[in-house]
């Protein structure tokens, strides 16, 4: 069984509560005939406490009610949608503690319901519905000369800027009464998971503006789109079945009133009446009979009776309207292109089909009828006007209502997909995402991977759906991971230290056989260190120093010199300078470690700590422009690793003692590696490692003592 949650309930509760206030009020200020609503009071609650869907909700509610005593609020739905959007915002975003705010708020509100609403009234009506206003916008008008709907707009707007202006001040008087806490709750009952802080919300939002996919803009769209489209669909086809429908009981209305008058027309009086006319009294009275006939029928706007004669049709009667004075009896009318195709059934006599025709009067429809005497001759017919002007009057209104009517609720489904998209599918998806990156970002640290595990968790996500089944796979897969990790990190750590191990004791082969290298590996592998760390901090070359980067260096720095293993003792410890042929065998250790660390490479599929220990031995001596060796490498084509080894091999190399040379000061070493800088080193590695001179000194003492 479903807990009971009494947010729920409290928010259903303030729904019907806001409906009750919005209709009580609403019907006691129309009876009284005051020109002001207080049907806003719980809608501006609502929206306040418990959100934009059920503000709308209420909205609609309350319009759809109030039509029991007044036909026309329905009309008004959109406006009060609106006022619940607005307030919903300016609620939720904190906006109303700011006086500004809050004058800011009510003129929105008063625009809405006094602007909007006036322009509502004067489509429906065509004049204020209230007749104070109306008295009130006249005499403004009159005094000030001012466009009398410019003085009705304003004057509608003041009234609701005082209605909205004491609703929300009864409002939100209350709510100061009412703990925030508990309005907190009552508002966050939409959540599928547990409510997202102040501070999630703001790091999905920033997320969101990195990521140019972004999902709730998408739903959104597409929810907006397919309501467009299926109003603009819906409407179009509503206008068609409404204008088909009209035009058909209008072609009715032609066809009754054509043969109800054909009725009272006395076929054998037809010559006298086109002589005479009003001067007998038979064709007065049967001109007034036509008179009430053509007003019975709704859409007919005239009515006339006519011959066909081979030069036009001649007038027998043709009644008068307040916009054509009619033809006198007699008269003849040229014929219509439009009659042309019926021209023979015409003088044949027969019944013909309603013509559509397109003439100075307008486009119109004609409904004749034959009046036939008593051997069957027709010997004139009557005819009626259904003018399309007309029935576009009735259209225009229909479309206007429609608009009105259906402007409201398509407001509120669309807040419902909005809302429902957000609480089921946007924020769950969003937080799965946000701890998912921050799970994946901080894998380095085990203590942060579990976590967030542990933060994973505590979304509980419970949509109900796939949603749900995606993210209970997730805390399955995250919790494996963390553990998996740890494993790892295990592994990796014992792996590291047998690496290190390794690694010291091959660079320790080699400098034993060199009896003139003392510490050497140690001493650049702290000048390496010192290098990495100055780059780092000047932010040089930051897309190669990645935090793996650095370690790789660091780690395989012991290794630069691991091709000496190659050279001949002879030479190697040599106490004297070399002689050419000497120099060259010892400039192929470069070649000779990058040849045994690729075999490296190969033996353990391509370490990348051991690609640098490749690059630093096969390229520790080439030099920034290019005169260095084995390949005459120039600039930063020569892997960085091997531009910082280039500094630290030389700058131990000045300051060490060597059995053929005394050790150089610290001054005057450090002064060759500045004077070199460009030509045998990177100037950014010069400049990092002269700047660290004290790190510099503390190395070279700790190894000289």
């Amino acid at each position: 069984m479903k807990k009971f949650d009494k947010n729920v309930f409290l928010n259903f509760i303030t729904m019907i509560g806001g409906v009750t206030v919005n209709f009580l009020l609403s019907f006691l200020m129309y009876k009284m005939g005051l020109p002001m609503y207080l049907d806003s009071i719980g809608t501006i609650a609502t929206a306040a406490v418990c959100g934009m869907l059920p503000g709308i909700l209420v909205a609609v509610a309350t319009n759809l009610v109030c039509c029991i005593y007044n036909p026309l609020a329905i009309y008004y739905a959109i406006l009060s949608v609106l006022m619940a959007i607005v307030t919903s915002i300016y609620t939720h975003r904190n906006y109303l503690k700011k006086k500004t705010r809050v004058a800011e708020y009510l003129l929105i509100l008063a625009l809405i319901a006094g602007g909007l609403g006036a322009g509502v009234q004067l489509l429906l009506l065509h004049h204020p519905q209230y007749a104070e206003v109306s008295h009130v916008s006249e005499y403004i008008s009159t005094r000030y000369s001012i466009n009398v709907y410019v003085c009705f707009f304003a004057v509608n707007i003041i009234l609701n800027l005082i209605d909205k202006g004491l609703s929300a001040g009864i409002v939100f008087g209350v709510l100061r009464l009412v703990p925030q806490k508990n309005l907190d709750e009552i508002w966050d009952i939409g959540w599928q998971q547990r409510p997202l802080s102040a501070i999630d919300m703001k790091r999905m939002k920033i997320a969101s503006k990195k990521n140019s996919a972004k999902l709730q803009k998408r739903v959104s769209s597409m929810l907006i789109t397919a309501a467009i489209t299926m109003s603009v669909i819906m409407s179009v086809i509503s206008v068609q079945l409404f204008y088909s429908d009209v035009r058909e009981r209008y072609i009715a209305n032609a066809t009754g009133a054509v043969k109800m008058a054909a009725k009272v027309i006395n076929p054998d009086r037809i010559d006298a009446y086109v002589i005479k006319g009003h001067e007998l009294s038979d064709y007065i009275e049967t001109e007034n009979a036509l008179y009430d006939i053509r007003a019975n029928f709704e859409g007919v706007e005239y009515l006339y009776v006519i011959r066909m004669k081979k030069d036009g049709c001649q007038v027998v009667f043709d009644l008068a309207t307040e916009e054509v004075e009619p033809y006198d009896n007699g008269d003849m009318i040229p014929f219509e292109e439009a009659f042309e195709p019926y021209m023979d059934d015409l003088f044949a006599g027969k019944e013909i089909e309603p013509v559509e025709s397109d003439d100075i009067s307008g486009w119109i429809i004609t409904k004749y009828y034959p009046v036939k005497d008593a051997e069957g001759n027709t010997v004139c017919y009557v005819a009626a006007d259904v003018q399309i002007k007309y029935l576009s009057g009735y259209l225009k209104d229909y479309i206007i209502k429609t608009f009105l009517i259906f402007s409201g609720f398509f407001l509120l489904i669309l807040a419902y997909g909005m809302w429902l998209s957000r609480y089921h599918l946007v924020y769950p998806i969003n937080s799965m995402a946000a701890y998912t990156s921050d799970f994946m970002t901080e894998n380095d640290n085990q203590a942060a991977l579990e976590e967030n595990v542990r933060r994973i968790k505590a979304l509980d996500i419970h949509t109900g759906d796939e949603i749900e089944n995606l993210y209970k796979a997730l805390c399955k897969m995250t919790e494996s991971t963390a553990e998996k990790m740890k494993d790892v990190r295990q592994q990796a750590k014992a792996i590291n230290q047998m690496q290190s191990g390794l690694i010291i004791t091959m660079a320790d082969l080699v400098e034993n056989r060199d009896s003139d290298t003392g510490y050497h590996i140690l001493k650049t592998a702290d000048y390496v260190k010192i290098i990495l760390e100055g780059l780092q901090k000047k932010g040089y070359y930051s897309k190669k120093l990645t935090p793996k980067f650095i370690a790789d260096v660091e780690m395989s720095a012991p290794l630069h010199d691991i091709g000496k293993i190659n050279i001949p003792d002879a030479v190697l410890n040599k106490p004297g300078k070399l002689t050419d042929e000497e120099y060259e065998i010892m400039k192929t250790h470069t070649t000779a470690g990058k040849q045994i660390m690729e075999k490296a490479i190969s033996t353990v599929k391509g370490e990348s700590y051991l690609k640098e220990a490749r690059n630093m031995a096969a390229y520790h001596h080439e030099k920034w422009d290019g005169s260095g060796y084995p390949e005459g490498l120039k600039g930063e084509v020569i892997p960085l690793s091997a531009r910082i080894m280039a500094v630290a091999d030389v700058f131990d190399a000045l300051t060490a003692r060597r059995v053929y040379k005394e050790p150089m000061p610290f001054e005057k070493a450090m002064g060759i590696i500045i004077k070199d800088s460009g030509t045998h080193f990177d100037p950014k590695c010069v400049e990092v490692f002269a700047e660290s001179e004290k790190e510099v000194r503390r190395v070279l003492k700790k190894y000289q003592e």
